[in-house]
């Protein structure tokens, strides 16, 4: 699916996905990787949704966005609440979704100027 940004000239946003890749700025990344509108952290982890462990999300707790969106993949799946922690204690907002609603909402929150964050499970 394509899809068309706001006004986000210079910022990373999601250009299409599909099964087991996301493209950026028209570039696909076909692994887990965040994305956030400055900057990407590509390979942001090796595991798949069922290993993700508190070092995942402790990366993901010291980025500077104030909302992290979560894409678990083709499936909305809920990570342990355990997994969390270092977002609760860093005090950031995390919204879990699948992949595709996850790159949408963040292209939505990049066109409203916000400080979003998009983790991404490829895998």
């Amino acid at each position: 699916m394509k899809l068309q940004p706001a006004q986000t000239d210079g910022l990373n946003t999601f250009t299409a996905y599909g099964e087991g890749y996301v493209s950026v700025n028209g570039i696909r990344h076909n692994y887990n990787i965040i994305v956030l509108p400055s900057r990407l952290i590509p390979e942001w982890t090796q595991a798949d949704f069922d290993s993700l462990s508190i070092a995942d999300f402790e990366l993901l707790a010291g980025i500077d966005a104030e909302i992290i969106l979560l894409g678990t993949g083709n499936k909305l799946r809920f990570p342990r609440p355990e997994l969390m922690r270092p977002l609760a204690q860093a005090q950031k907002g995390l919204e879990v979704m699948d992949l595709q609603a996850a790159c949408r909402t963040y292209n939505i929150l990049v066109g409203e100027g916000r400080k979003v964050a998009a983790g991404l499970l490829l895998a």
